[in-house]
């Protein structure tokens, strides 16, 4: 069985090789264009161990047991015949699958087989030659693994203790070997992506590994509706696009939600300015001190003081993805997991950045930590990014803790790539924190502790400082009057209680500053989503595209947000059912004083949170198509009310669309408007 299983090792690895090499020498000119020969070869070795070693680990764990016996190595034979085929076949359908989807196999090749008799039919007409070309190229690899892996000899018995040591050795070797990486998270395809073609970031993948993953990811694909209830998709875009302020329908060709965003004054640049989007991990608004909460954020109040600062910002989850993809890509939240790890948005999804690079932005992501985590350069990279910049990718850094580099050193490569920046090319740059993360590790001497050095609220008080120092820097730096600043948190460090949504813990910090922005404070309801339509509108271009937050810009925009919490889906909002404000227009107001009572479930009951100056009504949609509704008073505690049914079904639309605009592929980029008939907004 060891024998075989060596064999196994050397067919696998030559078969990969080979084909890796041949679609390599085939796309050349893209590979050559990204300079990505050594990270194809370097990346697809991980990930062909990876793969064998999935297949082998239970033979090659038992050999030492069952070795001896003639009918466990005939088993052993067929076991690896079989998976050598289904490799090689994966390999063999990977040049056609290229030429039609630019991608290797992934999962349109597993909902392709719900079809077969259309398949069948489309490749007997359509793939006539590709279809004979591969039933030969199987016949010859058939008549390879019978010979190669036909029966070997039984392999000598031996003594147990010998046997126990080689069993539990192999595992342990199969196991890291599965595992990729002696690394804080196991290897994944963002671990290998390198540019910003998407098709050469398959290529270090193998085709066997880029279906099963697909497979696999396909279970965080949950389904709104079969939670919350079904509405016909005209009324859901109906009702989608008049929330949004888009008026009618676009085009036949164009997604559903595709309009065009005027911008809210003519340009107040010479050049397009820059962007810097500033994510910071997990600060909710239950520690910043303008915000109501513990003052643990000397630094960032500060800043708000100078800033258009939103008080009544909103997160749309409890996670760094979610918070992520609405952020840069302003789309809505949804029960399953976050489109930066679902296979149908690595490719063609569209992103602010994606936008920004038809005005010719130069776009790139800064992390402290492993890119690849949450597959966020995978992502990233095949959807508009050009260029992530990780702790590898770091110069000089001075502390690493066990989430990567330190904020102080993220923010020195922000402020590095910013100043080397060619003059004349405008840049996105979004940049993402790791300090404020268990364990609470930071550079020491930074900051005056308080207690325990390894906390929460220490962590906190770091992470604030170098926020605050990067801006002093920034504020001297030759390019600060040319770039826009976007500081937001992703979500709250937890989220619990009693509620069916704990509101208080979606609340997080929200300001924009920099060139052309006058300092003021916003009291609207706000999400995370109309972040990314505001800055297009800041930056004064004439924009198509498919999100539907609202541009801030604005004053009729705000009054609602979309808070997803496990498998419930909350719309808070000041506007009743028929769209009218409650109790006042949701226009720019200064919130009133901290209150001292807190929303039900707040941990230890202390985080203060500001006043409500407008009546909120949160609409909550739980599994089983149940729906309740709630007066969000102004101490942040929820009261029971009738429900409003137009804004029951407002509600259900939001948490509807997303789910279509995903499984459909109907949020990306589309031709200009002027070039579909009937697009005119």
């Amino acid at each position: 069985m060891l024998k075989l299983t060596l064999r196994f090792w050397i067919a696998g690895l030559l078969l990969f090789a080979i084909s890796r090499l041949g679609l390599m020498a085939w796309q050349s000119v893209r590979v050559d264009s990204a300079a990505g020969w050594w990270p194809i070869l370097v990346g697809g070795l991980r990930f062909d161990i990876v793969v064998l070693c999935m297949l082998s680990v239970p033979v090659a764990v038992l050999a030492p047991w069952l070795g001896h016996w003639r009918l466990a190595n005939r088993v052993t034979s067929i076991w690896y015949a079989a998976a050598w085929l289904l490799l090689a076949f994966l390999e063999v359908i990977t040049p056609a699958f290229i030429q039609e989807y630019d991608s290797r196999p992934n999962r349109l090749l597993v909902e392709y087989l719900n079809h077969p008799r259309e398949v069948a039919g489309m490749l007997w007409y359509g793939f006539g030659a590709t279809l004979l070309a591969v039933t030969l190229a199987m016949a010859g690899a058939a008549a390879l693994a019978w010979w190669w892996f036909r029966d070997v000899k039984p392999e000598p018995r031996r003594h147990w203790l010998w046997r126990t040591v080689l069993s539990v050795a192999l595992l342990a070797v199969m196991v890291l070997g599965i595992r990729g990486t002696l690394q804080h998270r196991p290897i994944n395809p963002a671990t290998v992506a390198f540019c910003s073609d998407a098709m050469l970031n398959t290529l270090p993948l193998n085709s066997f590994y880029q279906v099963t993953h697909a497979i696999y990811r396909m279970k965080d694909e949950r389904s709104a509706s079969s939670l919350y209830g079904a509405m016909p998709f005209d009324e859901i875009i109906d009702i989608v696009r008049t929330g949004a302020g888009m008026g009618s329908g676009p085009g036949p060709r164009l997604p559903p939600t595709w309009h065009r965003q005027l911008p809210h004054a003519p340009p107040v640049a010479t050049r397009p300015r820059n962007v810097v989007v500033i994510v910071e991990e997990s600060l909710g608004a239950q520690f910043v001190g303008h915000l109501g909460g513990r003052a643990l954020t000397p630094q960032l109040d500060a800043l708000a003081a100078q800033a258009w600062t939103f008080t009544s910002a909103y997160a749309t989850g409890t996670r760094s993805a979610r918070g992520l993809e609405a952020i840069v890509a302003g789309f809505p939240p949804t029960p399953a997991e976050s489109v930066l790890k679902l296979s149908k948005a690595q490719g063609g999804f569209f992103t602010l950045p994606a936008l920004l690079r038809e005005h010719g932005y130069h776009s790139r992501f800064v992390y402290g930590g492993e890119a690849h985590f949450d597959n966020m350069s995978g992502f990233f990279l095949a959807n508009g990014f050009d260029q992530v910049i990780d702790r590898p990718e770091f110069v000089d850094t001075r502390f690493v803790g066990s989430w990567g580099a330190s904020d102080e050193d993220m923010f020195q490569q922000v402020d590095r790539l910013l100043r080397s920046d060619p003059p004349g090319r405008p840049t996105f740059t979004l940049a993402f924190s790791v300090s404020h993360h268990t364990p609470w590790d930071y550079p020491a001497g930074r900051i005056e502790t308080v207690g325990e050095a390894a906390s929460q609220d220490n962590a906190i008080r770091y992470a604030d400082w170098a926020l605050g120092d990067f801006f002093r820097r920034a504020r001297a730096a030759p390019y600060w009057q040319d770039t826009l600043f976007l500081v937001i948190a992703d979500h709250d460090s937890r989220a619990g209680g009693a509620s069916l949504v704990p509101v208080h813990n979606f609340h997080i910090p929200a300001l924009l500053l920099g060139a052309g922005i006058e300092p003021r404070r916003d009291a609207r309801l706000v999400s995370q989503i109309d972040f990314a339509p505001t800055l297009l509108g800041l930056l004064g271009l004439d924009s198509e595209h498919p999100m539907i937050g609202q541009d801030l810009n604005q004053a009729t925009a705000g009054g609602r947000a979309m808070l997803q919490y496990g498998d419930n889906f909350g719309w808070l909002t000041t506007r009743l059912g028929d769209g009218h404000a409650a109790g006042g227009a949701a226009q720019s107001e200064q919130p009133g004083p901290p209150a001292a009572a807190t929303a039900p479930g707040v941990a230890g009951g202390a985080a203060a949170i500001v006043a409500l100056s407008t009546p909120r009504h949160l609409l909550v949609l739980e599994p089983g198509g149940k729906a309740s509704q709630w007066r969000h008073q102004a101490d942040g505690t929820l009261s029971p009310e009738p429900i409003d049914p137009a804004l029951a079904r407002r509600a259900l639309a939001h948490a509807l669309w997303p789910e279509h605009a995903y499984r459909d592929r109907q949020y990306r980029l589309a031709p200009p408007l002027a070039a579909a008939t009937g697009a005119v907004p």
